[in-house]
């Protein structure tokens, strides 16, 4: 899953919120010297991965892009799924996306000094750009798939993905909407597993 969901799926915790944020760029045991609720964050992170990463439906996904894309499909499931995420947020939360994403970013600020550098380069532009709402678009999503590729030196060629998901628009979305039902059971239960960390 991408921002978005992993922001969403760490519940009401701002210090579960910033672990699982920042987790990607915490490799190994790095995440021990962390306060204990960001480390509860960091294992979230790293458990919702998995458990999307193995999922039938998110492979079913994933196969659909596989032959254009190979090892970065994952990577552009990650991210349409946040669009759907985005797309039909009123589904899933009682604050409107714009409010919610705003009240994230001002975690964000308040927890500048605990962030990784990379966070830190990266926050003025996820923030002026907006890049959570965004992603409720094509439109937006377009635009951060161009910026993936550019990541990538052009080498994963992401940045045409989203003939795909015009394409297979609906089959994207259902996978979407299924899977994440038990992905947010999943979070859940992980996060009560973590009380005790």
């Amino acid at each position: 899953m991408n921002f978005l969901a992993h922001i969403y799926l760490s519940g009401d915790n701002e210090d579960i919120t910033i672990g699982n944020f920042i987790a990607d760029g915490i490799k190994g045991k790095k995440y021990t010297k962390y306060p204990i609720e960001i480390q509860k964050g960091i294992l979230l992170h790293r458990g919702i991965d998995y458990f999307t990463d193995q999922h039938p439906t998110v492979r079913k996904s994933t196969a659909r892009l596989h032959k254009s894309y190979g090892h970065y499909s994952g990577v552009i499931v990650d991210i349409l799924y946040d669009h759907f995420l985005a797309k039909n947020w009123n589904n899933y939360h009682p604050l409107p996306l714009e409010i919610y994403v705003q009240n994230f970013y001002d975690i964000l600020r308040k927890n500048f000094e605990i962030l990784p550098p990379r966070i830190q380069q990266m926050m003025p532009y996820m923030i002026s750009d907006n890049w959570l709402k965004s992603y409720a678009t094509i439109s937006g999503i377009s635009k951060i798939l161009v910026q993936m590729n550019r990541k990538t030196k052009n080498v994963s060629k992401m940045n045409f993905a989203i003939i795909e998901l015009e394409k297979y628009y609906t089959e994207f979305e259902n996978e979407f909407t299924s899977f994440f039902v038990e992905l947010e059971a999943f979070s859940e239960n992980k996060i009560i597993e973590l009380k005790d960390l």
